[in-house]
């Protein structure tokens, strides 16, 4: 196999990736990546330093590819099967890292806090984390008003990024009476790449922090 993906299906961010393969049905091994087995991280270490994942590594060109926006462009780049980055590139790239940075990062500030002992927690980081995501979500909803996807009328990397970083900010911190954001996240759910993604993380859910809250529709399918 050419492509191994190391990555974890409950991992919000290994998700992103996920979504883009299954969108150009791109052939690649994925291989379980479970950072709490020592021999298994110590692995991963010395494939990548920094820890993080997914992980790409394309053996028939001798690559290490992380970051998930980056993995997805070396993809579209060298195996290209889907239009990820179609119409205004820049715009594409800009919601990419709006998602990222502005739900995603929040999100994640939220679940981590909820996995420290009580003594380690930061309300003060946490109420910052939700207010950013209620600016945010103000800011999709303003968008998506006018759009099917995030960019227009086709799927793309931006689109990629936005259902994990909604999927599980949503559950975190809801974003109430919203109507364009939920119709938008509506129809990600409704996308044959994501129903797949979300299919095989379901085994896992049992396992998120804030499992009690979430919605009988995503844990159920």
């Amino acid at each position: 196999m050419t492509l191994i993906l190391h990555a974890h299906p409950l991992a919000s961010f290994c998700w992103k990736v996920l979504i883009g393969l299954y969108e150009a049905g791109t052939p690649f091994e994925a291989r379980l990546l479970d950072l709490a087995d020592d021999a298994a991280r110590a692995a991963h270490l010395e494939r990548w330093p920094v820890g993080k994942m997914p992980l790409l590594i394309d053996e028939a060109r001798d690559e290490v590819v992380p970051e998930t926006s980056v993995i997805l462009e070396y993809l579209d780049k060298h195996y290209p099967g889907a239009e990820l980055f179609a119409g205004d590139v820049l715009e594409v790239r800009l919601w990419d890292r709006f998602f990222d940075l502005y739900i995603h990062q929040p999100m994640q500030k939220i679940v981590t806090d909820r996995l420290r002992g009580e003594a380690d927690r930061d309300p003060f980081g946490v109420a910052e984390a939700r207010q950013q995501l209620q600016v945010a979500y103000g800011m999709v909803e303003a968008r998506m008003g006018a759009r099917r996807w995030a960019c227009g009328e086709a799927f793309t990397l931006a689109d990629c990024a936005a259902l994990p970083a909604l999927f599980y900010a949503g559950i975190v911190e809801p974003w109430g009476e919203r109507a364009a954001l939920e119709a938008y996240f509506t129809r990600l759910l409704a996308r044959e790449s994501v129903a797949r993604v979300i299919s095989e993380a379901r085994p896992f859910f049992q396992y998120f922090p804030y499992v009690e809250a979430m919605p009988a529709r995503l844990r159920e399918g």
